[in-house]
Parts: structure tokens; sequence; C-alpha cells
């Protein structure tokens, strides 16, 4: 008989190149506007993702009083701080984060580029 050079495959994750290149996945931050439909016609907007640098309720204040609706800033496990708002304002709350942005003369809340809006 002779000898055979057996070879055993090692270990190979043919996932490490993606997993290696997600690891900087913190860098690009989006901030998440989706809405939810209660009952009928009412709905309820959530916009999640924002800093936590940021005061949250005093962006709630804004929003609250520039819409006219009324909201809350609701703590959630997995997602951190979500700010939720009555009806369907995603166009409205967009609009704002991005006007914000060349108003103030800090970094600004967020980028249009770093804004998803989900939804029906």
């Amino acid at each position: 008989m002779s000898d055979l050079a057996v070879q055993i495959p090692t270990a190979f994750d043919p996932f490490a190149d993606a997993n290696a290149e997600d690891s900087g996945a913190g860098a690009k931050d989006y901030v998440h506007i989706r809405v939810q439909q209660r009952n009928g016609r009412k709905s309820l907007t959530t916009v999640q993702g924002l800093k936590k640098e940021f005061s949250y309720n005093k962006i709630l204040k804004d929003l609250k009083k520039e819409f006219c609706c009324n909201g809350t800033v609701v703590q959630d496990p997995e997602l951190g701080q979500v700010i939720q708002l009555q009806g369907d304002q995603r166009k409205n709350v967009s609009t704002f984060l991005v006007q914000f942005l060349c108003v103030s003369e800090q970094a600004g809340i967020v980028r249009k580029e770093n804004i998803k809006i989900h939804g029906f």
C-alpha cells in the first residue's frame, strides 16, 4: 500500500472578509424614520438612531411645536431612545432634521444622506 498524504481541510470562514468590512459599521449611523399604522386612519411616526449626545426631549419639544402634534420619548431595550409622534410626519421630520443642519452653528443633527425613511 502506498502512503497517501491526507489533507484535512482547516476551518475556512467564507464570510471573514465581509465581517472585517462590517467592523466599521458604526462609522455611518443612519436615522430611521418609520410610520406605523394604528387603527383606521391613525398612524404613529417613530424616529430612531439619533446620536446620544442630543437632548431627545428638546428635539421632541421643537418637533411638537413645529408640526402641531403630540409625541413622546420611549426607552426601548434594543433600540435605545425612540421619538414617537402622532400622525404621518415622515417628510416633515426629515426636512426638519436637514434644515436644522443649515440653521445651527454646530455640526447639526443629521445629514440628508444618513436619513432612511421607511413605510408604505
